[in-house]
């Protein structure tokens, strides 16, 4: 019995039948085992829409050299890719990033460190807008001048 109901049966405004809960035994979710569950086709998931219009970012954290595959499939399609090379020793670490700097030099590409082991590898089509900090800014929305 939920809570609310509980305080309305203290109150005496309803009745406190507890043996006479409501069980629907024909209750089916819709799914038989092994079938997927499938939504609404007017509503578009999420990753699906990112992929239509190309906004899609790949994260990979490798954890060996032979991860660096995943990078390069990524970065081919031309989907632009953080690499979290954190989890890595440093000689594999230098390993991919040489990797990574031969695949941004054969499809045009531009890669960025973007802290200490994390690089961003940016496709020829992709422009990185890095912005300016606020307190720097002089049209800004915070100008006190």
């Amino acid at each position: 019995m939920g809570s609310v109901r509980k305080a309305s049966a203290w109150l005496g405004l309803v009745d406190d039948n507890e043996d006479e809960r409501y069980y629907d035994d024909d209750y089916s979710d819709g799914t038989e085992p092994g079938e997927a569950w499938v939504t609404d086709p007017r509503v578009k998931v999420a990753a699906d829409v990112a992929e239509e219009r190309g906004r899609r970012i790949g994260t990979i954290t490798p954890d060996s050299f032979r991860d660096a595959r995943a990078v390069g499939e990524l970065f081919r399609e031309g989907v632009p890719v953080i690499m979290n090379l954190t989890a890595m020793d440093a000689a594999d670490a230098k390993r991919v990033v040489d990797f990574a700097a031969g695949l941004i030099f054969g499809l045009r590409g531009s890669i960025e460190r973007v802290s200490n082991r994390v690089f961003l590898l940016s496709p020829a089509d992709t422009e990185v807008v890095s912005g300016e900090p606020a307190a720097h800014r002089s049209d800004g929305f915070f100008n006190q001048s």
